[in-house]
């Protein structure tokens, strides 16, 4: 019966995890370009009481006794299916259609990623985040740039007045991993590569595999309310159902130390 307690607080702990994990899909359900939590559990060692194939006088034991030890949380990783596309219309804001993230310079000079395209023009031209990190490569955009265009590779270009064709700025080139599960989350919606991830695959959209850049759109996130909400019950009854165990145990406890009575 001890047992049994430590076990089923295994199933609390691990469930409380789980409704953190969908707590956090469901608080970035606006967020763009955000990926939701997913996570692995994995049962705990095992007891074995009897081994399978033991020799008894009776013959060979077919079916051996093993008892868990509970359950363990071993992962929580990011789902990078794709988001729904938000129109907006403004110029600077980019969704990536398949594979890639862009890059952004931190404060440090490290390369972040994101798949968050919701990009604006700093004071001194370059394009940036919302938070002010600069877009990879820099690109810097005339202070009378009149129309900005921006192709499904990537390119951006530029109209300003008294000039027939628009000015070439520059390519966004976008970044990919092996892994992207393994990349670590940094906040902002941003990431930065890990061993796990495995180092960033440089590239120009639509070709050798990147997906292609859509301008006026941004990527929303791939949260579904209604899974979420589904996992979230499960959730709940298996952290009852585990608090219930933890009862029973008790009172069958209970009821061993009251023989005497």
């Amino acid at each position: 019966m001890m047992r049994a307690l430590s076990i089923a607080s295994t199933g609390m702990a691990a469930q409380q995890l789980s409704v953190a994990v969908i707590a956090n899909n469901l608080a970035n359900v606006s967020t763009v370009g955000f990926k939701k939590g997913r996570w692995d559990f994995q049962d705990l060692t095992y007891q074995t009481l009897k081994s399978a194939g033991t020799t008894t006088s009776s013959g060979e034991v077919p079916v051996g006794i093993q008892i868990g030890s509970g359950v363990n949380p071993v992962a929580v990783y990011r789902g990078f299916a794709q988001g729904d596309f938000q129109q907006t219309d403004a110029p600077l804001d980019i969704a990536i259609e398949g594979e890639g993230f862009f890059q952004v310079t931190m404060s440090d000079g490290s390369i972040a990623y994101t798949r968050s395209g919701s990009f604006k023009i700093g004071s001194d031209g370059n394009i940036v985040t919302a938070e002010g990190y600069p877009v990879l490569p820099d690109i810097t955009v005339p202070i009378d740039s009149i129309a900005l265009t921006i192709s499904p590779q990537g390119e951006i270009s530029a109209a300003t007045p008294g000039s027939a064709t628009p000015s070439v700025l520059g390519t966004i080139e976008l970044a990919r991993f092996t892994n992207p599960a393994g990349l670590n989350s940094i906040g902002k919606n941003l990431y930065q590569n890990t061993a796990a991830s495995g180092e960033a695959t440089i590239g120009t959209a639509g070709l050798d595999g990147f997906g292609t850049v859509l301008q006026g759109a941004l990527e929303g996130s791939n949260v579904n309310i209604a899974e979420e909400m589904v996992n979230m019950i499960v959730a709940q009854r298996a952290y009852e159902l585990n608090s219930k165990a933890i009862q029973t145990s008790d009172d069958m406890m209970s009821v061993a130390n009251n023989i005497k009575r």
